[in-house]
């Protein structure tokens, strides 16, 4: 079984919400949304050597896999504009269901942090526009 496989079925057979998974190593999260991701940024964690799961990317997390260098990815279900992030940055993902875009977690509109970056190219730009975005729905 290969990282991917094993990040996948892990994230399949369990409460995770994000599994990256190297030759020696395994980083899990039961965090919602972008946190491990950013969390993983701010410690200085690199997937460069990881295959990553996750259960929902959006724009956003694209952008932070991109910036944090994944392998690979799959994911239970990814946003049009997550997928084209992905691709033109050369990350391999796979994927169960493909969306227009992703849905806030109350189900009543769009993803702030994906609505947020959605005309942005830059993952530098976009990382900023995240944190600042998670800065004002915190303060909400």
């Amino acid at each position: 079984m290969n990282n991917l496989e094993r990040a996948e079925n892990l994230l399949k057979s369990s409460d995770f919400t994000c599994v990256c998974c190297n030759d020696t190593e395994t980083l899990t999260s039961r965090k919602r949304g972008v946190v491990p991701l950013l969390e993983w940024l701010d410690g200085g964690i690199s997937l460069k050597e990881f295959s990553a799961a996750d259960k929902v990317i959006g724009k956003g997390a694209a952008f932070l896999y991109v910036i944090l260098d994944a392998r690979e990815i799959y994911t239970n279900i990814i946003s049009r504009s997550a997928l084209e992030t992905l691709e033109n940055h050369h990350i391999p993902v796979t994927y169960d269901v493909l969306t227009e875009a992703i849905r806030n977690r109350d189900n009543t509109g769009f993803c702030p942090i994906e609505t947020a970056v959605s005309d942005i190219t830059d993952p530098q730009k976009a990382l900023f526009v995240i944190l600042e975005t998670l800065s004002k729905i915190q303060k909400s």
